[in-house]
């Protein structure tokens, strides 16, 4: 399995670069919910006490004492790993070409198609002509060794004397010379009859077609079988060869030379060896020689190339441009010597790009490089790497290769064959795939994104939240910093139902469009304000907002909840809340009041399950989706989907809203987050599908997976295919969310030809053996072609097509970035 430059470090996976092997994490005291402080071993990101990301882990600790850098201190190595035979070396993956492509396209080491060539001729046709040519062309030559072509010396005669032949148009030869410039003359229109025949009949294409591509030992040995055939001919003088050399060699040297038995040796072998070169080549025995002696096999075609190219990027220039060339040889050395691994290089750049825009950090960056060397910079988490990767990764560029172009007519020449890739410009547009249930949406998309956005976390570049059901394949829990798992008691961590923020309109705003943003009915407006007059007063009262138990309570209009609520507001001073409160109470049970609504759906999270889950008191500290806006953090959060499937749907519901509406209002858009829901039945909403518009202006992104397009309301089925720049059609889907796709995708201009072909009948004999005489060479009768060329507007796919016609395995994938950029609809093989 070729590495693409991405072997790991672990040995875990054999798609990653060489590096030093990371060991686990030490293992700590169970996870307490999210409190802000750093376990032992594994600090939160972005909490007092840990290291910041694109900041060097000794920035927590006084800067040194003026004076030149501090020396590494002396340490043991780090265990590195062999990398594997083939597998390429961190500076050789560093030199590799990355050049700018369209979107989507796997960049590492990209060399383009060669160009389209035209419709072959079939086999038969191929080799019929090649067998009337070369009977033809024996034919001729017979003729004219027999003299059956009139005018066959008048050339010859042009340019030669009159006394070296005899009268006549047709008189041979009378002297030796006229019979020495014979041989030649037939030598040399052999040759051209012979150029004629190969050039006609397609001998090259014939050799390469079913010589060449069968390979090596077939290719030397068919080449040694003609080359002893030939020279058996040569030296046989049924090809005139010998004989006009030796006439050429004694007009130049004089006949006295033939006179020593050496010179005749010498030059015998040299015609056997001049016969002889055409077919080395042909066979190309150089080459399986020296594979040979080298024990290894013949070089074979790769859609990789080896990295060729001959840059500084494995130097580190941008260190030494600045002037810390101690810092940049300590990295040189680092990458040499295998203690380093991609992730470690695009942490260091990273870090050394923010550095440069506070020129305050650039010192203690570069003293944190000569101190740790690789290991400067960490991730909050002290990891260096996943744990395991499922798929081909270019951290530098933030791609994760998911499969290859098809070699298929819907899609564009140039893209067949070529690996397609998604990164952070395509995320930035956000992601709907839509497939049944073993489609591969889970293992062969979210999978290989949550670990793309995992590594650029690490490298301080982004922020990833995957959410999904029990057991989703998002990867192992050591492969993130939080892991949330609802209803689990187990759980380490805890959710905040709130998103993290203490501004009560905000809070319920998107709270109730978690709760009942996907009831038609009602509008989220009038929910928010119903949920706005009773968080705002809670708060108020107690400094925090109120437990799923209590806000049921509150929502039921219960009224020691309500007296209690109330007696708190007025014992604080509260007037205003308290007016809130009253307004609450005199338009319970009035038409049209959400209040039962909303109770109903909390009544969903107060179960006996979620017991201790979703707490807010003074003690609490859940998890905040409002932290994934600050630091570079790797979020897992499960959902039970088996008995409270009511619940996961409106838990997803909630964290979308929550994701759409923290994202947008964050100011600084440095980090890239990215949400992926491994199902977002039922989670998509009116508000939620402008959220997700919003999204590519705020650098962050959303993948979003469907079983069909119906799971999402229908009002919002355009708006969401609208709202999306990317969107993928799985193998399986129905023919209803088909026709979606195709008009989502829309139409273009082909040029259609339509052929009416005609049977040409002949009368006469001659044309008739003509006419059978071509349809032995092309297998079809003689007919007359009427061709009609339109254009035509037609579909990119249609329904039918992306309901029957794509294979197991393979996706139809449409491409945008946030720059605007766009790719057509492309047939992807999954994993390829």
């Amino acid at each position: 399995m070729e590495d693409e430059g991405t072997r790991g470090v672990r040995g875990t996976s054999a798609d990653r670069v060489p590096g030093p092997a990371v060991p686990p994490p030490p293992s700590g005291p169970p996870r307490q919910p999210w409190s802000g402080q750093p376990s032992p071993g594994r600090a939160p990101a972005g909490e007092p006490g840990a290291p910041q990301f694109g900041q060097p882990s000794a920035w927590t600790s006084p800067p040194p004492p003026p004076g030149p850098p501090p020396a590494r201190p002396a340490s043991p190595p780090l265990p590195v790993e062999q990398p594997s035979a083939g597998a390429p070396s961190l500076a050789a993956w560093l030199r590799t070409p990355r050049p700018p492509q369209a979107p989507g396209v796997w960049r590492f080491g990209f060399t383009p198609r060669p160009a389209e060539q035209g419709e072959e001729v079939s086999d038969r046709s191929l080799l019929v002509g090649a067998v009337i040519t070369l009977l033809s062309a024996l034919l001729l030559w017979s003729l004219w060794r027999n003299g059956y072509l009139p005018y066959r010396l008048v050339p010859l005669k042009l340019f030669t004397p009159g006394e070296w032949w005899n009268p006549g148009t047709s008189g041979g030869p009378r002297t030796i010379e006229g019979s020495d410039a014979l041989t030649v003359y037939e030598a040399l229109l052999f040759g051209l009859l012979a150029y004629g025949c190969g050039r006609i009949g397609n001998f090259s294409e014939l050799f390469r077609r079913h010589v060449v591509q069968r390979g090596q030992p077939f290719l030397a040995l068919a080449a040694a079988v003609a080359a002893g055939l030939t020279q058996l001919l040569v030296w046989k003088e049924t090809l005139p060869v010998v004989r006009p050399v030796l006439v050429l060699v004694a007009a130049v040297a004089g006949g006295e030379i033939y006179q020593s038995q050496t010179v005749v040796n010498v030059i015998y072998a040299l015609i056997a060896a001049a016969v002889l070169y055409p077919f080395a080549r042909l066979g190309r025995w150089r080459e399986l020689i020296a594979a040979r002696r080298s024990g290894s096999a013949p070089a074979t075609a790769d859609d990789t190339p080896a990295p060729t190219t001959a840059t500084s990027a494995d130097q580190w220039p941008e260190l030494r441009a600045a002037g810390w060339t101690d810092a940049a040889d300590t990295l040189t050395a680092e990458v040499r010597t295998g203690r380093m691994n991609d992730v470690d290089v695009a942490r260091l750049r990273h870090a050394w790009t923010q550095a440069t825009r506070s020129p305050d950090r650039l010192a203690p960056l570069a003293e944190a490089v000569l101190r740790t060397g690789g290991a400067a910079a960490l991730h909050p988490s002290g990891d260096r790497d996943l744990p395991r990767r499922t798929a081909r990764h270019d951290v530098l560029t933030g791609q994760v290769r998911i499969g290859r172009c098809a070699d298929d007519p819907h899609n564009p020449y140039a893209r067949r064959s070529t690996g397609i890739a998604l990164d952070p410009t395509l995320l930035g547009t956000s992601l709907l795939a839509v497939g049944p249930p073993g489609s591969g949406k889970s293992a062969r998309l979210v999978r290989p994104v949550v670990e793309a956005l995992g590594l650029r976390a690490l490298a301080g570049q982004a922020a990833v939240l995957a959410v999904g059901g029990t057991g989703a394949p998002v990867g192992p829990d050591e492969a993130f910093d939080v892991v949330v798992r609802v209803g689990n008691p187990a759980s380490a961590h805890d959710l905040d139902l709130y998103g993290g923020t203490t501004d009560p309109d905000e809070a319920a705003a998107v709270l109730a469009e978690g709760l009942v943003g996907d009831v038609g009915s009602l509008d989220s407006r009038r929910a928010a304000t119903v949920l706005a007059q009773l968080l705002g007063p809670y708060r108020a009262a107690h400094g925090h907002f109120p437990s799923v138990p209590e806000l049921r309570e509150l929502l039921d209009g219960t009224p020691a909840a309500l007296t209690a609520l109330r007696a708190a507001l007025e014992a604080a001073g509260q007037q205003a809340m308290l007016r809130e409160l009253e307004a609450r109470a005199r338009q319970a049970g009035g038409p049209g009041d959400p209040a039962p609504a909303l109770a109903d759906r909390v009544a969903l999270l107060d179960r006996p399950a979620f017991a201790g889950f979703f707490a807010t008191g003074p003690d609490a500290r859940p998890f905040a989706l409002r932290s994934l806006g600050q630091y570079p953090l790797r979020v897992r959060i499960d959902l039970p989907e088996r008995g409270h499937a009511e619940a996961s749907r409106l838990l997803t519901r909630l964290l979308l809203a929550q994701f759409t509406a923290i994202t947008a209002a964050r100011t600084d858009t440095t980090l890239f987050v990215g949400l992926v829901l491994d199902d977002a039945t039922h989670a998509v909403t009116a508000e939620t599908v402008r959220g997700i518009r919003r999204l590519r202006s705020v650098n962050a992104g959303a993948v979003l997976t469907l079983r069909t397009v119906d799971d999402v309301p229908e009002a919002l089925h355009t708006p969401l295919l609208g709202a999306v720049g990317c969107t993928a059609a799985f193998s399986g889907i129905t023919t209803w969310d088909g026709k979606r796709f195709a008009e989502a995708w829309g139409k273009e201009w082909v040029e259609t030809r339509e052929v009416a072909q005609h049977t040409v009948f002949a009368d006469q004999p001659f044309t008739r053996a003509l006419h059978a005489l071509r349809k032995l060479v092309t297998g079809k009768a003689v007919t007359t072609d009427a061709v009609t060329v339109r254009q035509v507007e037609k579909e990119r796919w249609s329904a039918s097509e992306l309901a029957y016609a794509v294979p197991a395995g393979h996706a139809v994938i449409r491409l945008a970035t946030v720059e605007g950029e766009h790719a057509p609809p492309l047939l992807v093989e999954l994993g390829g």
